[in-house]
C-alpha cells in the first residue's frame, strides 16, 4: 500500500467497529473499548489493544479477528501491540454497547472501578457487604439474586430474576 493511499484512522476504527467480540458477538471490540489506539508508523498500521484482563482466553482470537478484518480491507502491513497500561475496566464499555448487552439478555456492569470512589463499592461486593442491585435485562425487575460468581465466561456472573424467574448473565465490573 502506498503512503498516499493510507486510509484515515477514523475509517479504520469504523472497520474495526464491525469486528465482534468472540464471547459476546452482539458487541464489537470497539464497543468494548479494547481498541485503544490506531496510528501509522510509516506504512505500517499499529493497533494498540488492551485485553479485558491479563488472562482473557479470547485475546488471541480477538487479535486474529482484527488482523483478518484489516487485511480484508487491504491493510497489508500491520502490527498489533498489547498494552496493559492503563488496565481495561468495564467503564470503557460505551452506553450504546450497554444497551445492546441488555437487549441481548446480559445485564451490563452497573458501576466501575475508576478511581472515583466506586472501588469501595467493589470491595464491598467482594467481601459480601454489598447491596448491589442488578436489574433483570429481560423484565427490568430489581428483584434479582446472584446464583454464582461465575457465568458462561470468566467476565460474567450468573444471576436469576425472582420475578420472571429467568436466569441471566451479569457482566462483572472489572
Amino acid at each position: 500500500m502506498e503512503a498516499h493511499a493510507l486510509p484515515a484512522l477514523d475509517e479504520i476504527r469504523g472497520w474495526l467497529a464491525a469486528v465482534p467480540d468472540p464471547e459476546i458477538p452482539v458487541i464489537s471490540v470497539v464497543d468494548l473499548g479494547i481498541v485503544r489506539d490506531l496510528a501509522w508508523d510509516g506504512d505500517t498500521l499499529v493497533v494498540t489493544v488492551t485485553p479485558t484482563y491479563s488472562g482473557c482466553p479470547a485475546t488471541a482470537v480477538i487479535n486474529l479477528a482484527i488482523e483478518e478484518a484489516l487485511r480484508a480491507r487491504g491493510i497489508e502491513r500491520l502490527r498489533i501491540v498489547r498494552s496493559l497500561t492503563p488496565p481495561w475496566t468495564s467503564d470503557w464499555i460505551g452506553e450504546a454497547a450497554r444497551d445492546t448487552l441488555r437487549a441481548y439478555g446480559i445485564a451490563p456492569p452497573i458501576d466501575g472501578t475508576a478511581a472515583d470512589g466506586r472501588l469501595l463499592g467493589r470491595i464491598g461486593r467482594l467481601t459480601g457487604a454489598s447491596n448491589l442491585t442488578v436489574a433483570c435485562p429481560r423484565c427490568g425487575s430489581n428483584r434479582t439474586e446472584r446464583v454464582s460468581q461465575f457465568g458462561s465466561t470468566p467476565c460474567k456472573a450468573s444471576w436469576r430474576c425472582t420475578d420472571c424467574l429467568e436466569p441471566f448473565d451479569y457482566f462483572k465490573c472489572i
